[in-house]
């Protein structure tokens, strides 16, 4: 099967994993100086993830968890996470992320109805990193040998042997998963606020946003909202609606757009020396090499 590398997600991703029938995509992750982290977003699948080498931080539900080579990571659906790597430090990870309906959470059963649903839904909430000293550690890191070889091999019938692996790790999580109740209610709350920033963001990164707008969205003061966001995301607000615009501009020039006056006004920059700037402070190059070395690509 192909290995897709990361894409640079964004708030409630949009990115298509896998196809309609087959809904499960393998990703390889690599952090470092020059691509220090993934940004905080959420999607509707599941995601299944081994750290390989080196070490980060993962945030889910706005917690953070420090994770190093061998530590295993589960995300149900819609949690919103993040990583970040360490300054001077690299990191690689091979993830399997899954939509539900691939294994069978539409089913009138009580599969769906007592485990899957809960977990899609954030009724039930299972440990999202998985060490070497958790009580399921080795069962959990032979399913995902077994699941990396099936889906690497792709030999007749794989796509049963990948829905029943992933059903069996659902299964061994079970008995550690909390109630949701169980979490505690400022995370929830900001968690919620968060989703509705991140998304107002996503579809205004182009308009001239301002930290008194954004605030607003939480019902919080300008002091207070950029402390939050920037505890929970990682970067402060300004840097991160940068970020998104340089990722959408970088998106636009794959897309075959060239001109590089239109692409910076469209996603939101006005002053094209400042762009050209940012652009190579993040690419390590301007955005016309980033153009013939996509053409030769």
């Amino acid at each position: 099967m192909k290995e897709i590398s990361a894409p640079a997600p964004e708030q409630k991703e949009k990115a298509k994993h896998g196809e309609q029938m087959f809904p499960l995509q393998q990703y390889i992750t690599e952090l470092s100086d020059s691509y220090p982290a993934v940004t905080a977003h959420w999607h509707e699948e599941a995601e299944f993830t081994l750290i390989e080498e080196g070490s980060c931080v993962y945030q889910a539900h706005l917690q953070s968890y420090p994770v190093q080579p061998g530590d295993l990571i589960f995300l149900p659906p819609m949690t919103l996470h993040a990583i970040s790597s360490i300054p001077g430090t690299g990191m690689r990870s091979e993830t399997y992320v899954f939509h539900m309906n691939f294994l069978g959470i539409n089913s009138a059963d009580v599969c769906a109805v007592r485990y899957l649903t809960p977990l899609a839904k954030q009724k039930l909430i299972p440990p999202f990193v998985i060490r070497k000293d958790h009580p399921a550690y080795g069962e959990v890191l032979s399913l995902f040998h077994a699941i990396s070889q099936a889906y690497e091999t792709a030999a007749p019938g794989y796509e049963l042997m990948l829905k029943s692996l992933f059903l069996q790790l659902i299964a061994v999580l079970l008995p550690y998963c909390t109630e949701s109740s169980s979490l505690p209610q400022l995370h929830t709350e900001h968690a919620a606020k968060l989703k509705l920033v991140l998304d107002y963001i996503e579809h205004h990164y182009a308009e001239d946003l301002t930290i008194e707008q954004l605030a607003g969205i939480c019902y919080f003061s300008e002091y207070y909202f950029m402390r939050f966001f920037k505890k929970y995301v990682g970067m402060s607000c300004l840097s991160y609606i940068k970020n998104l615009r340089l990722e959408k501009a970088a998106e636009q020039f794959e897309q075959g757009e060239s001109s590089t006056l239109s692409v910076s006004l469209a996603v939101g920059f006005h002053n094209l020396s400042y762009f050209h700037r940012e652009f190579k402070k993040k690419y390590g190059m301007t955005p016309k090499k980033f153009m013939e070395d996509l053409t030769v690509d």
